[in-house]
């Protein structure tokens, strides 16, 4: 390294700076993040997903849809067989992909269980608390001097 304090590439190194790139906040941060995640667990646990009939778009009426969204799927990767830099290979196994994946998403039912209002308020305080000390550690502090 040379006396300018440059890096083999020329450019100067950057010295370690805080959450953010601002100076400070680490801590808070990190707690930040450990106190939301302890509150998005404990309301993710008190919720119940089931899924329902398969009705997308009305193909087929009440769980007589799925096998149709399969064939984009199944068209595009018979054409990715044959030709691997298929465009329309690729839209159609792609596509179909994420037609199938929206369709999940849609027939899902979430359930929030029953719970007391404290243990309420106890799950969507430790998100909030947690969340406010991400973006205080996101922003700017002031050096420590002495």
């Amino acid at each position: 390294m040379s006396e300018s304090g440059a890096s083999f590439g020329g450019s100067p190194r950057r010295k370690f700076e805080g959450a953010g790139g601002t100076p400070g906040g680490v801590g808070e941060f990190l707690i930040g993040v450990f106190v939301a995640a302890i509150g998005f667990y404990l309301l993710f646990s008190h919720v119940q997903v089931h899924s329902s009939y398969w009705n997308f778009m009305g193909f087929g009426g009440a769980g007589r849809s799925f096998g149709i969204s399969l064939l984009p799927l199944l068209f595009g990767i018979g054409i990715l067989f044959v030709n691997g830099k298929s465009l329309l290979g690729w839209v159609l196994a792609v596509g179909g992909l994420l037609f199938i994946l929206a369709g999940i998403l849609i027939n899902l039912d979430i359930y929030f269980q029953t719970t007391s209002l404290m243990n309420t308020l106890i799950m969507l305080g430790t998100i909030a608390a947690g969340l406010g000390l991400i973006v205080k550690g996101l922003r700017p502090h002031r050096a420590k001097e002495g």
